[in-house]
């Protein structure tokens, strides 16, 4: 009796060591193929983080393009108009009077001046590097979350492609998961031409 209940232990502890591994294996794929799912989850996340901020910094980056260009044509406009009052009124004045209108136009010119240039500040040329700069740290978040996605898909394929836990995946129908690939011909570099 003795020997057949050794047996009848050792064959239990072999069964419950089969079962844990079972479990063991079964919940290491579960956490990867979870895993999987979140990193996929996080590259999505940065692409509509894209598709929401980009458009919106192209569209206030217009704005303010224009808008400074609104300013600057109205700047000149009335520089010119200011030059012309001045050269009219230089035309039909006595030189008596023309010192007098002379000395006060100078200082409205001047004044004029000191106005455009201290209000608004221009700064369509910042706005147009915060917007690359948008876009570059945009691109480098997809990226890198690109990158964590297939890292887990390699985690993911070692665990299901090897023995003996292969033998549990299959059971449990888990199949190799796909890299990330880029799309063809992205290798290409684009051309940049600003004509």
């Amino acid at each position: 009796m003795k020997k057949n209940t050794k047996w009848l232990i050792g064959v239990g502890v072999v069964v419950l060591i089969l079962i844990f591994w079972f479990v063991g294996t079964y919940n290491s794929l579960i956490s990867l193929d979870e895993t999987v799912n979140e990193k996929w989850a996080q590259v999505e996340n940065q692409y509509q983080r894209r598709a929401d901020l980009i458009p919106n910094l192209i569209e206030t980056v217009k704005g303010a393009r224009d808008f400074e260009a609104n300013t600057q044509a109205d700047i000149a406009k009335l520089r010119t108009q200011a030059t012309q009052i001045k050269n009219t009124v230089d035309a039909g004045l006595s030189p008596g009077q023309l010192n007098g209108i002379d000395s006060q136009m100078t200082s409205v010119l001047r004044g004029l001046n000191i106005v455009v240039e201290a209000y608004p500040t221009l700064r369509a040329t910042e706005n147009f590097l915060a917007l690359q700069s948008q876009l570059e740290g945009t691109e480098n978040r997809i990226s890198t979350e690109r990158m964590r996605y297939n890292e887990v898909i390699k985690k993911f394929n070692v665990k299901v492609k090897r023995i003996p836990s292969k033998w549990v995946a299959g059971y449990l129908g888990y199949e190799e998961k796909e890299f990330f690939e880029s799309d063809e011909g992205a290798d290409v570099v684009p051309d940049v031409d600003f004509s």
